[in-house]
């Protein structure tokens, strides 16, 4: 694909899934001069983009590979002729059948690693990651370390969760990009397979609206990157823990990854985190008796 040509790259998709691809376009945005693009797949078919060409690169997920949006943007792709990539958990899916070019991932996790494969391959086709080689090798790895951190953090979760079970409100903060990880899990965990109540807001934004509802009570937690973000990170840090007497962090840095080098740390902290959020999110299903895959609306009505 490099080789024919890469003008710009559009990631698209619906909900989590364009959460989890946030990160790589972030990687794109501060280490590339090939044009990237986030997107969801529902405002792609609404209003198309000026700057897709026919050498465009379309990336889309859908663990299911039936997203209705999602099988969209890929049929229309194809009507376009422009080339997509299409990551899916399961084989003979709607979204294949559509699609240029697919990675099934067959449901294992973490569902970023395929990214780090495609999007550090191009970086450094395109000589911006002249280190990919020995990234890619400490990858195989990175399962290992997830688990050593779900470890670590257990007993932190465990308590978080039976602290915060029935909490009226949440403000959950992140940044660069740990921004995705801390929209998703507010979103896709909290509000729909906790039916909890949460506003996600990124440590920049913090400053400009939300700060002004935290008060003794209110629980503010934040995702503390190490990447370049990190500073903005410190800043709703040392806000929140003056104004509030919940607020809790959850920081990158205090993760032990013994395999991956100081260099790497910051382009894997989007899976490492939900290593250790996964562990809340057990112990909230534990605690408050809500299976994790109990739904009211999601694939459940029309809608």
């Amino acid at each position: 694909m490099y080789d024919e040509g890469i003008r710009n790259i559009f990631f698209t998709a619906s909900g989590g899934s364009n959460a989890v691809m946030q990160p790589f376009n972030y990687w794109m945005e501060i280490k590339s001069d090939i044009p990237s693009y986030l997107i969801t797949a529902a405002d792609f078919l609404a209003t198309g983009s000026k700057k897709l060409k026919k050498d465009s690169l379309v990336i889309l997920l859908s663990k299911s590979g039936d997203t209705k949006e999602t099988v969209a943007i890929a049929k229309k792709m194809e009507e376009l002729g422009v080339r997509t990539v299409s990551f899916v958990n399961k084989e003979d899916t709607p979204l294949q059948e559509h699609s240029t070019h697919t990675i099934d991932t067959f449901g294992y996790h973490p569902q970023e690693m395929a990214f780090y494969f495609l999007i550090g391959k191009i970086l450094q086709k395109n000589q911006e990651f002249s280190e990919y080689e020995k990234f890619a090798d400490e990858l195989k790895h990175l399962p290992e370390d997830m688990n050593l951190v779900a470890e670590e953090i257990d007993e932190q979760a465990r308590n978080f969760a039976e602290k915060y079970q029935n909490a009226d409100y949440q403000i959950w903060v992140g940044s660069g990009d740990l921004w995705g990880t801390t929209y998703c899990y507010s979103m896709c965990v909290l509000e729909e397979s906790q039916w909890l109540r949460t506003k996600s807001v990124s440590s920049p934004e913090f400053f400009h609206g939300t700060f002004e509802l935290v008060e003794k009570g209110v629980p503010v937690v934040l995702l503390k990157s190490e990447g370049p973000t990190r500073a903005m990170d410190d800043r709703v840090a040392k806000f929140a823990s003056t104004y509030t007497d919940e607020f809790e962090e959850f920081d990158m840095s205090s993760f032990s990854l013994p395999h991956i080098s100081k260099e790497f740390r910051a382009l894997v902290e989007a899976p490492v985190m939900w290593a250790a959020l996964r562990r809340i999110s057990l112990h909230l299903e534990d605690v408050r008796n809500h299976s994790l895959d109990k739904r009211r609306y999601y694939r459940v009505v029309e809608y």
